[in-house]
């Protein structure tokens, strides 16, 4: 014979507690997901057109959208390095930056795990050893964005389905730091930034190439409804304005009561008859009377 247990209250409350955390973690990463989805879209209007972009919408071969599998973009030049994630916060499972001053960015043991993106520059030193002057550098980092602070915008409001611009800020104790990462329209491939421009003290430029970078266009129609909507609204309104007054003139005039207060009741009950034979009209027209008159009987078999 097998037996058989309830749980007590405590493992009832250990339960409990578990599933409370799993609804807690599952709740952060739809909300965190909601808010990178509300960061990272785009509408712009221009010709009549309205153009989409949704750089974290998952699209054929790139299931997370633009953001970079390996948890970063990487770019270089002139030995200052940038590191970057759009739409979120950075990962690193390997090759973490390595330097000095990373408090604003997920601090000193996860660092560049703390913004989207983070910059690291050489400063240079000197360093007196047995007389002789020697000139070292080393690596310090800064942060230059926050998701919370991506702003999203058209590169070319002429033409906006050439791609858009993604700039992150951070406001930092000594300086204000930023970095606009231009998302060029390419449908065929992915290219990773490949040049970094430094455009201030602080300020930095770069581009890459993406299918998501390429507008979706959502709407066609033009504003209002045009002349022809505009024309029907306005029989209707005379249609209804007619009705309206001869109804009212019958009614309190002529005492007509009843459905019969509708002015040309007549007219109006024999409008579908009048328009089945002006189609069987056409139809004869057309195709010729007596297919339409061998359409209009089955064939018998005796």
């Amino acid at each position: 014979m097998l037996g058989f247990r309830l749980p007590d209250a405590e493992e009832k409350m250990r339960i409990g507690g578990a599933q409370f955390l799993v609804l807690v973690f599952v709740a952060a990463i739809l909300h965190r997901d909601a808010a990178a989805s509300a960061v990272c879209e785009l509408n712009v209007e221009k010709n009549n057109k309205v153009y989409y972009y949704s750089l974290v919408a998952p699209v054929r071969d790139f299931p997370h959208g633009i953001l970079s599998e390996d948890g970063y973009y990487k770019v270089a030049a002139n030995g200052t390095v940038v590191w970057f994630q759009l739409c979120d916060t950075m990962i690193f499972n390997h090759d973490p930056p390595m330097c000095v001053g990373c408090k604003d960015c997920g601090g000193q043991s996860h660092c560049g795990m703390g913004c989207s993106a983070l910059v690291s520059s050489k400063i240079e030193g000197v360093l007196l050893e047995l007389g002789i002057g020697l000139i070292i550098g080393y690596p310090v980092c800064t942060s230059l964005g926050q998701p919370s602070s991506t702003l999203i915008d058209v590169l070319d409001k002429k033409s906006p389905e050439k791609g858009i611009i993604v700039k992150m800020t951070n406001s930092g104790l000594k300086r204000n730091c930023s970095l606009s990462v231009s998302v060029i329209c390419n449908s065929k491939e992915v290219q990773g930034p490949q040049m970094l421009e430094s455009v201030g003290v602080c300020d930095y430029n770069t581009e890459l190439k993406h299918p998501l970078g390429c507008a979706r266009t959502i709407s066609s129609n033009g504003n209002g409804m045009g002349w022809f909507g505009t024309f029907i609204i306005i029989i209707l309104c005379l249609f209804g304005s007619y009705l309206l007054a001869g109804a009212v003139y019958r009614y309190f005039f002529l005492h007509v009561r009843g459905i019969d207060v509708i002015p040309n009741l007549e007219l109006w009950a024999s409008l579908p008859h009048r328009i089945q034979n002006l189609y069987h009209s056409l139809l004869r027209r057309f195709t010729g009377a007596s297919q339409v008159h061998r359409s209009s009987y089955s064939p018998v078999d005796f």
